[in-house]
């Protein structure tokens, strides 16, 4: 009499469940690091990151001046809504401690002596002496300074990390945003058409 053997379970499916457990963590990182190569290798500047406040009024402002700052000899006026009224504003969010910041400053400056446009800064979590420091060191570009200590107007204006810039229109529209410092490519086609555009359409 034949006996029916009952059947074995497969010893292999363990062994391969744990192969595939093993080697998940490092197929996620390969897909991970195949669409960051390919966003690199896209051509577009990973720095012009979007803005869902771009288009749209800017946040209010209304931030104390820098203590002890001046401008052409008088104490540097706050920063507000009043400041930055019917002009185009480039509005720099910056610190002492911000490496990049120091690195952009020359351009800060430079786009501060173009007569078309007002350039004012938002001082960023900075101690009073150490942006007073710095201003001295390399250079004032600021019609207005408002301080930010506890970084709320940077949440209000969506900063990812400092040095951001924005471009504001007249009217208090968001044009334009840079994440990150200016450089040379950054300004030539980035900031420079979104000035001529605004000016354009005024």
């Amino acid at each position: 009499m034949s006996s029916t053997q009952a059947p074995q379970p497969d010893e292999r499916k363990p062994g391969t469940m744990r192969f595939i457990f093993a080697a998940l963590p490092l197929i996620i990182f390969a897909a991970l690091a195949l669409i960051f190569w390919s966003q690199l290798n896209s051509g577009k500047d990973v720095s012009e990151i979007p803005s869902a406040l771009i288009g749209t009024k800017a946040p209010k402002l209304d931030l104390p001046p820098l203590e002890g700052a001046t401008l052409a000899g008088q104490p540097m006026p706050a920063l507000n809504d009043a400041a930055i009224k019917g002009r185009l504003t480039l509005v720099n969010v910056w610190a002492s401690w911000c490496v990049p910041c120091r690195q952009e400053h020359p351009i800060i400056l430079g786009l501060s002596k173009d007569p078309r446009l007002l350039v004012v800064g938002i001082n960023y979590k900075d101690q009073n002496e150490n942006a007073l420091r710095f201003l001295g060191e390399l250079g004032n570009p600021f019609s207005a300074i408002g301080i930010d200590p506890r970084g709320k107007a940077a949440i209000d204006w969506g900063v990812y990390g400092i040095p951001e810039s924005y471009l504001v229109g007249p009217d208090g529209t968001i044009l334009y945003k840079r994440v990150g410092p200016f450089d040379e490519k950054s300004l030539k086609e980035g900031l420079m058409p979104a000035i001529e555009k605004a000016l354009a359409g005024s």
